[in-house]
Parts: structure tokens; sequence; C-alpha cells
């Protein structure tokens, strides 16, 4: 299947990143199965890219996967963003947009209850991330091509 990672550079050999900040799953490359998606992340600050991968599952990878945004969902962003490490290959999940993760980290914060975060993400749309989180997991993606995209701002 194709999938999508937007970025302001060209990506053509994927790689995880450790960063300051944690994110949703830990350290990891995100990608989406929605190219509308990749074209919003790669022009958050400017113009950027689009890369395009081909991606073949491998059940023996240990794989988690979320349908939907549920408490063990939100348990479980709010651990990876702690900085609690996990023992996944690859974790999928129908992210919502990024006001999501602003209540997500607010709710980590201590800002707002479990509850107002339910009641503030029930009017979000979900969309889709796949992150791969080892090494092992970035051989089942191969570099397809990429796409100059322009921020429309």
């Amino acid at each position: 299947m194709e999938i999508y990672h937007g970025s302001s550079v060209i990506v053509k050999k994927p790689e995880i990143r450790i960063e300051k900040y944690n994110k949703n799953f830990y350290h990891g490359f995100y990608c989406t199965l929605l190219e509308k998606q990749a074209i919003r992340w790669a022009t958050r600050f400017g113009d950027g890219f689009v890369n395009k991968y081909d991606y073949v599952v491998d059940n023996s990878l240990n794989i988690l996967s979320f349908d939907k945004m549920t408490e063990e969902w939100l348990d479980f962003v709010v651990d990876c963003r702690s900085g609690k490490a996990h023992d996944y290959d690859i974790i999928e999940d129908p992210v919502a947009d990024d006001i999501i993760y602003t209540y997500v980290q607010d709710f980590l914060d201590g800002k707002i209850s479990r509850e107002a975060f339910w009641a503030l993400a029930k009017f979000k749309y979900p969309t889709h991330q796949i992150c791969f989180n080892t090494e092992k997991s970035l051989k089942t993606i191969s570099f397809k091509g990429v796409e100059r995209v322009h921020d429309e701002k």
C-alpha cells in the first residue's frame, strides 16, 4: 500500500530520530495513508515535500493498531508523551487533527479532566497516522518518489 510522509525535506531513507520532545507514539518515523494529511504536515512552516513509500505489512512484527480514539488509546499516547518507551515496532491509529494533541497535552498537564478531553475530542474528525518505531519496521517501507507542495496560506 502507498503511504506518505510530509516534511520540509526529501526523505529517501527514513530513520528514527530521537527528538527533544516525546511524540504521540514516542520516537519513530510518522506516515499516513492520506495524501491530504501529508500535505498539511509538509506545509506547516512553508513549502515542503510529500514523500511517498510502498509499505508491505509484516505480521511477524509487533504491531499495535487502534481503530478509534478510546481510553486505552488516550492512556497510551499520554504514556508515550510522558517519555514511557514501549516495545511495538509499528503503531497505527485514527489520529485526529493537531488540535486533538493540544487537548492531549492539556490533559497531560492537568489543565483539563479526562471527561473534558472526551467532550472536546468528540467534535473532531479522525484522520490517520502510522508510526514506525524500530529499525526492523523501517524495512517494510521503500521510497517511491516525492512531490513538492506549496503552502497555500
